[in-house]
């Protein structure tokens, strides 16, 4: 994946939620399948395994596919986390493996986008029980080329108690301008091999995201988690050449074991 979609935004943001009680740590095994976008602005989709495993412990440290490797707690009604992860590549040519398509032939002559390792921080604010504000931050560690990026978000609880819980989040994601160059735009070099025309956009918001999860509890151990999304490019990355499809559908649907 080019970048964390809001398919990973919503895993993890629940993983986050779960945050084991004082004393306890907790190990969640799972599976499932992801169906998301190529690319931001493809207009074809991938399917591809979602794995899960994601272990916390009472301390505040975690260690997970989706999360990162990292630290974080809360102190009322705030949450925070500081993790070490990974942003993935963009190939410009089809390239199968076993999480699904990482690249597309549309993009030939764009060369390839490396990927990278990132620091990802996060806050979150309660002041409502059911209401949650989120801010978090993906940096670069290497290839700084590749850009920041920094995403607003507000997640609703719909219905919660029982078995189910039923939650709305809505994101706004934003880039500075290299990550706006590197992930939209077009340089002159890329043009003259790709066909697309040049293209700089600049920085600031380039999508929003809505996501619908619905999280069921067989019993203690066993749950069943389903999302279903979308993301909408905006301003300049809607603009962008490379965008054949300004608003992308997402769904992912995963099965959790609690130890």
């Amino acid at each position: 994946m080019q970048k964390r979609s809001c398919l990973i935004f919503a895993a993890t943001s629940l993983l986050s939620g779960a945050a084991p009680a004082a004393d306890d740590n907790q190990l969640l095994l799972g599976g499932g399948l992801a169906v998301e976008s190529r690319y931001a602005g493809s207009d074809r989709n991938k399917a591809a395994p979602l794995v899960l495993l994601d272990y916390s412990h009472a301390s505040g440290f975690f260690a997970s596919t989706l999360r990162g490797l990292g630290y974080g707690g809360h102190a009322g009604p705030f949450s925070y986390s500081a993790a070490l992860g990974y942003r993935g590549g963009r190939k410009d040519k089809n390239q199968r493996s076993l999480f699904g398509n990482t690249g597309s032939e549309e993009l030939k002559g764009m060369g390839d986008i490396k990927g990278n390792p990132s620091a990802e921080l996060s806050l979150g604010f309660k002041p409502l029980s059911m209401l949650e504000l989120t801010l978090s931050a993906e940096l670069p560690l290497a290839r700084r080329e590749n850009g920041k990026t920094l995403h607003a978000g507000i997640a609703a609880q719909l219905l919660s108690g029982g078995a189910d819980n039923l939650s709305l989040a809505l994101t706004a994601g934003f880039g500075d301008s290299k990550y706006l160059q590197t992930y939209h735009g077009v340089t002159a070099a890329q043009a003259a091999t790709s066909g697309f025309s040049a293209y700089r956009p600049k920085a600031g918001l380039y999508e929003g995201s809505a996501m619908l999860t619905w999280e069921h509890t067989f019993d203690p151990r066993w749950s069943a988690t389903t999302m279903l999304g979308t993301t909408q490019l905006l301003r300049d990355a809607s603009r962008s050449p490379l965008t054949k499809r300004k608003t992308s559908p997402a769904a992912g649907f995963y099965v959790s074991y609690a130890y």
